[in-house]
């Protein structure tokens, strides 16, 4: 099982239905506890977990491999995603753990995304994921192929499907 997680908040985000759409491709869960998970402190990273914090975790543990979709939010990874990788890296469910992205941003976006994915490798590799390098994906996707949660455009659909493919394979390798 791949465990999906997006890293906006955004209501109607490229980036969730970019995940919308992964989830048609593989035996997947979508994570959707970001905006419940407190804000990090190594104070709290210790039992009794937050019930968010301990959720992220379980859920994390369960999962065969890791697809993040994140927008880049001034020059970086949103606030919000940071903390939730922030919490990944004390309870070690993560450690050696298969992790891909698909990086959605426009090719109109002034880095186009990289310094979010700089951002996310940096923290990713510290935490001690095993990142699937083909199964990153830069997939420059137009708010306008987006709709009722899903990329409706078929060579875009086919573009995340073997991004997630590749990922798969990861895990059972």
């Amino acid at each position: 099982m791949i465990l999906l997680i997006c890293g906006s908040l955004r209501g109607g985000s490229v980036n969730a239905a970019v995940i919308g759409t992964a989830a048609g491709f593989t035996e997947s869960k979508v994570y959707a506890g970001l905006g419940d998970l407190p804000h990090f402190n190594p104070d709290d990273d210790l039992d009794p977990l937050h019930p968010a914090v301990a959720a992220l975790r379980a859920e994390v543990g369960a999962a065969d491999g890791v697809l993040i979709c994140t927008p880049e939010y001034a020059g970086g990874l949103p606030g919000s995603f940071k903390n939730l990788l922030d919490w990944t890296v004390g309870g070690g469910e993560i450690y050696g753990k298969p992790v891909s992205w698909i990086n959605a941003s426009s090719v109109a976006a002034p880095t186009g995304g990289a310094d979010a994915h700089e951002s996310l490798r940096k923290v990713l590799t510290y935490a001690g994921a095993r990142i699937v390098e083909d199964a990153c994906a830069r997939i420059p996707i137009p708010r306008h192929t987006a709709a009722d949660g899903v990329i409706t455009d078929p060579d875009l659909r086919g573009r995340i499907a073997m991004a997630v493919s590749r990922l798969v394979a990861a895990t059972n390798a």
